[in-house]
């Protein structure tokens, strides 16, 4: 073993994943991978910078991390990520203590760089085109960091949005898919391992395949990736409303293994925000495709993300946002408050909000979201439902799990009894017998 390496992965789900094929390359080439830091030659700092707090998160963590060089065995620190390809000469000029810097596309030199630092070199820098293809075939060698029952399938990189509030497309480049073949063959190895439920993520994943086929190819992937023995749910984040096809959405409706579940974030219901935020998109279009998955699937669990202050948006434009989410009535919802990014065109916009308005209005669209979900909660009591284990809580021997209407980390559980022991990762009928605002409660029935 050269040395040992600690890794801390920060910010989203898509990011989650290039650690797993990180840590992948790393046991490769014959580092031996540790969870203690202070065990670690090597710590590894996976950034996010998406949002100010991400970025303050990320830079603190950095600062926490160099700590073992003088309590732990740390001889380096790397630091890899949308920080690091953001601000890679602010990083060795603000943080001394950090050794590397790999950026978005460069993920595939994390063992380069870790040889360099055990061979004594500091200010570490390497970089290539944020519009690079990565290699398809290290995804193969990915060390899940999940529960072994689900996992995460990348299934492309980049966007071509450009919403005049976001900095993905400046740090992780054009919309790049990868090939259907790699993405079923990395599929086997998952059902293989025992993945059971597989969550499809990407910047946008409605518009898969765009780029390798000519058109989007998302529908021919999901029913492919149905084929796979092993494989129980399919749960599908992410889809932009207006890239969002029919095609998609029928053959959600056609296949058992596909969740009646999917993440079409929003970001406002005002069509005048709408356009300053440059998306391609209006309320009448998200309500069509609403309506449109509803009729397919009359179950189905729509999750969606809101941004509140943006600049500009007058009482009204936020009365329009607070209308049509109290209309549509989303299962799931999310709100952040809209945070100014260094170089884009938000940032410089007239009439910026004051903070403690736009947590104001957080506040007040959370509140209303909190209703809706209380009623569709207390709809559920009665009904049995399927629920994939996520583990036991000892002290109250109560298991946890999800229904179809629940994502892992950011939607509610289902707490319930059984009479049996059930493993993680294995599925339970649960009858639903109360319902708090989120979560839901139950007995297991046989």
């Amino acid at each position: 073993m050269k040395a040992s390496i600690a890794f801390v992965s920060l910010g989203c789900d898509k990011n989650r994943v290039d650690s797993e094929v990180m840590l992948g390359i790393l046991r490769e080439k014959g580092y031996g991978l540790v969870t203690d830091e202070s065990e670690a030659d090597i710590i590894v700092v996976n950034t996010c910078c998406f949002i100010k707090d991400a970025l303050e998160e990320s830079i603190e963590t950095i600062i926490e991390m160099a700590e073992y060089k003088k309590t732990g065995n740390c001889k380096g620190i790397m630091v890899t990520g949308c920080l690091a390809q953001r601000y890679e000469q602010e990083i060795f000029n603000e943080l001394p203590e950090v050794d590397a810097v790999i950026g978005t596309a460069a993920y595939e030199s994390v063992a380069e760089a870790a040889d360099k630092i055990l061979g004594g070199e500091k200010n570490i820098k390497i970089l290539k085109s944020i519009d690079e293809n990565m290699d398809e075939k290290n995804a193969s060698k990915r060390i899940i960091s999940t529960a072994g029952y689900y996992a995460y399938l990348k299934i492309s990189e980049g966007c071509d949005n450009h919403c005049t509030y976001c900095v993905i497309p400046k740090m992780r480049g054009r919309h790049r898919s990868r090939t259907m073949e790699s993405l079923l063959e990395e599929t086997q190895e998952l059902a293989d391992a025992g993945v059971k439920e597989l969550l499809v993520i990407a910047q946008d994943t409605s518009v898969y395949g765009r780029d390798l086929y000519g058109k989007p190819m998302l529908h021919q992937l999901l029913g492919q990736l149905c084929r796979i023995k092993g494989i129980e749910w399919i749960r599908l984040l992410y889809c932009y409303p207006e890239t969002l096809t029919a095609e998609t959405i029928a053959v959600m409706a056609q296949e058992d293994k596909i969740c009646n579940y999917i993440d079409l974030p929003i970001q406002h219901g005002s069509d005048t925000v709408l356009q300053r935020m440059g998306r391609k998109t209006s309320s009448t279009l998200i309500g069509e495709k609403i309506a449109a998955l509803r009729s397919a699937m009359p179950d189905i669990c729509i999750r969606t993300t809101i941004i509140t202050g943006f600049p500009g948006e007058s009482e009204n434009e936020f009365r329009e946002l607070a209308d049509f989410v109290d209309k549509m009535k989303f299962d799931k919802l999310g709100v952040f408050t809209y945070s100014p990014e260094e170089g884009t065109p938000a940032a410089d916009m007239a009439n910026q909000i004051d903070e403690e308005i736009k947590q104001d209005r957080k506040n007040y669209i959370m509140e209303l979201q909190k209703r809706i979900s209380a009623e569709k909660c207390e709809r559920m009591i009665g009904t049995t439902i399927k629920v994939i284990v996520d583990g036991k809580i000892p002290e109250d021997e109560i298991y946890c799990g999800r229904s179809y209407k629940d994502s892992p980390d950011i939607d509610g559980m289902v707490f319930f009894n059984s009479d049996y022991e059930i493993m993680s990762g294995e599925f339970a009928d649960v009858k639903i017998s109360e319902a708090s605002d989120y979560d839901l409660i139950g007995e297991a029935v046989y």
